[in-house]
């Protein structure tokens, strides 16, 4: 499907959620669309199966309709715990939930994936879901995603991942932030800018911050036996951990 295309119809099912992260951060949105490029190669591999996708923080559903256009033979568990947002993707995404290939789970990560059934999912993605993560429960979430994907299984990851060198990661930042200030004064959306600025606090704080090398040796040392970072654009990156 062509960029076109595939813009339009993301802004077409999405609507003004989609159309308002694009203003905010365009690169998580294109973060969004490569988890569903990298989960669409997997698929083409797997051409034949019916694959069990398990998506982390689905929010309003911008990622999992990406995963959703990847590849007809997906079926998709969609997991969040803010039910605004969820609520929200369940309208959005309302043909795919009458077709039976996308269920939906208003819980905690961690408590979903630990009653699922090890070995028994093909995918695991998510978009900007872990980074938000207290590192001891993001450390615990990586163990059991191991656990439960079938061996060859993808942990797919577009998130943020922060640059080793703090002092370029700073300045990254800081362009990130009078990104946010220029795109959200020019419409008028203040409370927007206040909830972003509040909520990147959260983000850069210590016990948050997915630093780029920590973070793969994480994976490693969990098990995974191939690890790759790609499509790094400042802060964000896509990681693909294969069990």
């Amino acid at each position: 499907m062509q960029d076109t295309q595939l813009e339009a119809m993301f802004s077409g099912v999405i609507g003004q959620e989609y159309d308002t992260l694009k203003l905010i951060c365009p690169l998580a949105a294109k973060m969004s669309q490569l988890v569903g490029a990298s989960v669409a190669q997997y698929a083409q591999v797997k051409a034949e199966q019916t694959l069990n996708v398990l998506e982390l923080g689905g929010g309003t559903g911008i990622t999992t309709l990406a995963i959703l256009l990847a590849s007809e033979n997906l079926k998709v568990l969609s997991v969040d715990s803010e039910p605004t947002m969820q609520n929200q993707a369940k309208q959005n995404l309302q043909t795919w939930v009458t077709q039976g290939r996308l269920h939906f789970a208003a819980e905690d990560a961690l408590a979903v994936l630990k009653r699922t059934a090890s070995a028994s999912v093909d995918i695991i993605a998510s978009a900007y879901t872990v980074h938000n993560f207290l590192d001891s429960y993001r450390a615990q979430v990586i163990q059991e995603i191991f656990r439960v994907l079938k061996p060859g299984g993808q942990f797919i990851n577009g998130d943020r991942y922060g640059l080793d060198d703090i002092s370029a990661h700073t300045r990254t930042i800081q362009h990130e932030v009078s990104g946010y200030f220029k795109a959200l004064i020019a419409v008028d959306k203040l409370d927007v800018l206040e909830h972003w600025i509040v909520h990147l606090f959260s983000d850069e704080s210590e016990n948050h911050v997915m630093r780029e090398t920590f973070s793969l040796q994480q994976l490693q040392q969990t098990g995974f036996k191939q690890v790759n970072l790609t499509h790094r654009c400042e802060v964000n990156a896509l990681v693909v951990a294969i069990k």
